[in-house]
């Protein structure tokens, strides 16, 4: 009789990992930011900004981002392997896909244990051009994990926004987001 092979583990560099495991000690936390960079302007209008480090496995983070009653966003870090991939989730408030979901990007390189960087992958890149959303294909999103802070920045050629979100005070955490199961 033939044994089945495990399958292997996921391979991973320290800083990746250091990055992940930051964030994965926040599991089950809720937090408020404020925009930090915007230079656009009144990106979220004033609305009050939420994450919540809601589900935590071994390879993947599901983050939600709440804008005000807007609960339509989910962030997903997962490790691949080959690195870290981040992904946005969107969903309309009945749970079904948004027409623009799952773009994102992965890391190219080690990075630093607190800061991880997400060039717009293919996938996303041909999604915003059938999109019409064309700026969006230099997308980099960026987030760095401090002891008392978790930033999100999106940056490209005439956009940079940045939200900071103090992890020294956690919140009650919200309901879950659009298209998810409650717990």
């Amino acid at each position: 009789m033939l044994a089945l092979a495990k399958s292997a583990p996921l391979v991973s560099i320290p800083t990746h990992d250091a990055f992940f495991d930051a964030i994965k000690e926040h599991c089950g936390q809720a937090f408020t930011g404020k925009i930090t960079k915007d230079n656009v302007g009144n990106t979220f209008g004033g609305a009050n900004l939420v994450m919540y480090v809601r589900q935590c496995s071994e390879n993947e983070i599901q983050i939600p981002f709440y804008v005000g009653d807007d609960a339509s966003r989910t962030w997903i870090l997962t490790k691949t392997g080959a690195g870290l991939m981040l992904k946005h989730d969107h969903r309309y408030e009945d749970g079904s896909y948004h027409a623009s979901t799952m773009y994102g990007g992965h890391t190219v390189d080690a990075g630093f244990n607190q800061v991880q960087s997400f060039p717009a992958d293919i996938y996303s890149k041909q999604q915003f051009i059938e999109s019409d959303m064309a700026a969006s294909v230099d997308n980099v999103w960026q987030m760095m994990i401090y002891p008392s802070r978790f930033s999100y920045r999106l940056m490209r050629p005439a956009r940079d926004i940045q939200i900071d979100f103090d992890l020294t005070n956690p919140i009650v955490a919200p309901d879950a987001p659009w298209g998810y199961e409650v717990k």
